[in-house]
Parts: structure tokens; C-alpha cells; sequence
């Protein structure tokens, strides 16, 4: 074989036609007029390795070409600040009130606020407010009814709840010669727990003083402070305890007063304190050939009085011992019933003698005027 056959040229007397040759995958991907990588060229030189050409950057078209800006300009060695960026101002056409739905679209609305009731079931704001402002009007109604049946019943009966009262007051005020003296100063008196420690005492009545006026009946100054009120009639008792050993003397002095002065009297007596004072105090009536007929000033050792403002009445007590001792420094009553109290009258139970029996005699006092001034039926 010669040199020809050996690379695929023409063969020595042959017809001189090369058969062609298959392209192989690295020829077609060199491209058509490349020379495949491995053969030898026309030069001497191996196919495939002719000289590359210099490398050129590809030029985009023009119609993909970038904008170019300006490079920014500052003082030297300072960058420069970015740009503030433009306000938005928003697009009036999309505000709500621009926008008007549709003709056929439904127009939506914010329901009622809601309340709860005591069950905690939902109920309209506006119901409930129409609900309070019902039970309001109804309650003004019924106030009004109420107190024009009052009105009424009051004119139907003969006059107003006040017109009674001084009526009753005046009434009271004329008892003192219509009521037997066995009602107003009673031959016993029962104190159930009106002792010391709660026990039980019995009043035995030995003098009743004559109905009489207001003559040295009180020290000089207690006269001078129930002066203003007036002296109608003074009715006066004396009493003892069940053991002989205390001696009481109770009385009621019918005043001239009308409300509003005993009213004014007792608010004296309370804010001055002169119902505990010791030269404010009642005198005793001391009956002769009685066991009170050494009860004297001296001997007085404890006392209350009190002005009542539904009846022109004072009704006043004043205690001591039977056997004429005399005492020093004598106590009011609502001081000698103090727990604790250890004064002679305290320790005696004085006080408890001249405040229980003068309760006693005032609360039977008060249920005999009730039952003298009320109206027959």
C-alpha cells in the first residue's frame, strides 16, 4: 500500500476519486469551512489547530443599548447624597368618596351598636335606651300619682298631715286638769330592767303635791332657763323603791310654749349640756310624815330632765336616799348609768332610780295624750 492509501489519497493507478468521508460530531460542531481538530492541514501543521482569532467584545443592538446618566458631581472626596424622593400624593379617583358603587351593587351600612341585657343576651343600643327612658316616664308617673292620692286622701279627710300636729300639741297642753292623777303619776310602777345591771325595779307612790305653779320648784337657774317657756301648771309625785332606801320625786311641767319654742329649748338643753349641769337641777318634793320628808336639796344625789317637742311638756326626776343622808357632789343620770361609773350615786343605782321612773311616767304620759287627742272615728 503506498503512502497515498495510507492517509485516504488517490491510489496509484486508480481513478483518482476520493470516497467521502463521514463528518464527524467535532467537525459539524467546529462548523462548515473549520478545519477538525486532529488532522493534518494543507501547511504541514495539525488540523485543527489554526491560529485564534483576537477576542472582541459582542455589541448589543441598538435597541437594547442601556441610557447612560451623567456621572453625579460634589466637592471632591464626598459622595454624593441620593436624590429626596418625589411626594406621593394620592390619587383622588381611589378615596372612598370618590368611589359610587354600581347601580346593581347593594349598598352595605354599619348596623346598631349592641348592648347586653341581665342575661347577657345581645340587645340594640337604641332598645335599650327606648327601654330606661320608658321605666324613667313610668316612675315619674307613678310619683306623681302617689303623691296627688296623698293630696287627695289628706283633702278628703280634712285637711293636710300637718294641720294634726298642732292641733294634738294644743290638746295636750289642757291635760293636766281632764286626766285623774291615778293615770298620770300611777300608785306603782313596774320597771322591768330598770336597775343596775338590768333589774327589775317597783315604784311605790307616797305623795302626789298639789297642782301648784312653778314657784320654788327648780334652782334659781334652771327657773330662769324654762322661764321663756312659761309656766302652765307643775304636777309633781314622790316615790320609793321597794326597799324603803331611795326616795324619787318625778313631775311634769305643762309649758305655755308652742312647737317651734320647744323645739328651740330642747335644742338648748342638748347643745349646751344643761341637763348635767349641778346647779340646774330640780327641787324634791319632800311630804311631811312621809318616808320623803327628809328630802331636801342637800340630799339630792342624781337627776334628768327632758323637754319633749310633740307636747309642751318637761318631764324632770330627782333622786336621793330615804334616810336624809346628804351628798357632796351629786351626778346627773345619764352619767351615774355609765358602765364603770364609780361614784356613790352610781354605786347606788341613783341614777338608774330617777332616769327609770321618769321614762316611765313620760311614756304613760305620751300613750294617755295619743289617747285623749285622737280623733273619734
Amino acid at each position: 500500500m503506498s503512502s497515498a492509501d495510507a492517509f485516504g489519497g488517490p491510489a496509484s493507478g486508480g481513478s483518482g476519486v476520493v470516497p467521502p468521508t463521514r463528518v464527524g460530531a467535532a467537525e459539524a460542531a467546529v462548523g462548515f469551512g473549520a478545519v477538525a481538530p486532529g488532522r493534518s492541514g494543507p501547511d504541514g501543521g495539525r488540523l485543527g489547530e489554526a491560529e485564534p482569532e483576537a477576542w472582541t467584545p459582542l455589541t448589543p443592538p441598538a435597541a437594547f443599548a442601556m441610557p447612560t446618566q451623567p456621572a453625579p458631581t460634589g466637592p471632591a472626596g464626598i459622595p454624593p447624597q441620593p436624590a429626596a424622593p418625589a411626594p406621593v400624593t394620592p390619587d383622588p379617583a381611589l378615596s372612598w368618596t370618590a368611589m359610587t358603587p354600581p347601580a346593581d351593587r347593594p349598598v352595605v351600612t354599619f348596623g346598631e351598636p349592641e348592648g347586653y341585657d341581665e342575661q347577657a343576651r345581645p340587645v340594640p343600643l337604641a332598645a335599650r335606651l327606648r327601654s330606661r327612658t320608658t321605666v324613667a316616664a313610668v316612675c315619674v308617673v307613678l310619683g306623681f300619682g302617689l303623691i296627688g292620692g296623698a293630696a287627695t286622701g289628706s283633702w278628703l279627710t280634712g285637711g293636710s298631715g300637718d294641720d294634726g300636729a298642732p292641733d294634738t300639741f294644743a290638746a295636750a297642753a289642757e291635760l293636766w286638769h281632764s286626766i285623774p292623777v291615778d293615770q298620770l303619776f300611777p300608785p306603782t310602777v313596774q320597771g322591768t330592767g330598770a336597775g343596775p345591771g338590768g333589774a327589775d325595779r317597783t315604784w311605790t307612790r307616797i305623795a302626789v303635791a298639789p297642782d301648784s305653779g312653778c314657784q320654788n320648784a327648780f334652782d334659781p337657774l334652771l327657773h330662769k332657763v324654762l322661764a321663756p317657756a312659761g309656766c302652765r301648771r307643775l304636777l309633781r309625785a314622790t316615790y320609793t323603791d321597794a326597799t324603803r332606801s331611795y326616795v324619787t320625786t318625778v313631775g311634769l311641767l305643762f309649758t305655755k310654749a308652742d312647737a317651734a319654742a320647744m323645739s328651740a329649748l330642747d335644742a338648748r338643753f342638748r347643745k349646751e349640756g344643761l341637763d348635767r349641769r349641778a346647779d340646774l337641777m330640780p327641787r324634791p318634793y319632800a311630804a311631811k310624815d312621809t318616808l320623803a320628808a327628809a328630802f331636801g336639796d342637800k340630799q339630792r344625789a342624781s337627776w334628768t330632765v327632758s323637754v319633749l317637742t310633740d307636747t309642751p311638756v318637761v318631764v324632770f326626776a330627782v333622786s336621793g336616799w330615804a334616810d336624809g343622808r346628804t351628798v357632796d357632789t351629786p351626778q346627773p343620770a345619764a352619767d351615774a348609768t355609765q358602765s364603770g361609773a364609780t361614784t356613790d350615786p352610781a354605786q347606788a343605782g341613783l341614777g338608774n332610780e330617777a332616769q327609770g321612773l321618769s321614762d316611765r311616767i313620760e311614756r304613760a304620759f305620751r300613750k294617755t295624750a295619743d289617747a285623749a287627742t285622737e280623733e273619734p272615728s
